[in-house]
């Protein structure tokens, strides 16, 4: 059996009220436009962490298992990525073996910013919401994680106040409770 390290990223999530002011920031930051990705996560019903699907709109996905805890500002998440070229027929299978937990439609812009991916996204139900992912190198511990992140959140006028907890499926369950 194959031991392996998950790799690993310090994430931040937060509401964003003006999406072309932070676009252009990260413009600027990124030194690009940066890329437009429609996608689709479906959430499967998983004790231990979260399993989603995510489908490119293209007959490209990936699958992916990750593990982070719900709190808000910078936080560590382990995860684990396997490419497919069928995400319907996968969709499918995992639908039948585990259940859907619930679905996120988005459509993301990248920005790539030293070794941060920078995203601002239109999250179907709920509105407009940037995403830090520091990727982590191997010589680097959470703190300077946490530490790139919270400058980049500074640089691109993210306050503490408009940080979130969870993920987008959280949020929509969440707000699906309150109606």
């Amino acid at each position: 059996m194959r031991s392996s390290v998950m790799p690993s990223n310090v994430e931040i999530k937060a509401n964003v009220s003006d999406p072309t002011g932070f676009a252009k920031k990260a413009a600027e930051l990124s030194q690009s436009e940066g890329t437009i990705i429609r996608q689709r996560d479906t959430f499967f019903n998983c004790s231990r962490a979260r399993l989603k699907l995510r489908d490119f709109m293209n007959g490209t996905g990936q699958l992916i298992y990750y593990e982070r805890p719900d709190t808000d500002g910078p936080k560590l998440s382990r995860y684990s990525i396997s490419p497919t070229s069928d995400p319907q027929s996968l969709r499918t299978v995992l639908s039948d073996a585990m259940g859907v937990k619930g679905e996120v439609r988005k459509e993301r812009r990248l920005f790539v910013v030293g070794q941060t991916r920078v995203h601002l996204d239109a999250v179907e139900g709920l509105g407009n919401y940037m995403e830090l992912e520091v990727v982590m190198r191997p010589e680097q511990t959470v703190e300077d994680g946490q530490q790139v992140a919270e400058e980049l959140m500074e640089k691109l006028g993210v306050s503490k106040e408009s940080l979130v907890t969870g993920a987008y499926m959280d949020l929509l369950l969440e707000g699906d409770k309150e109606t």
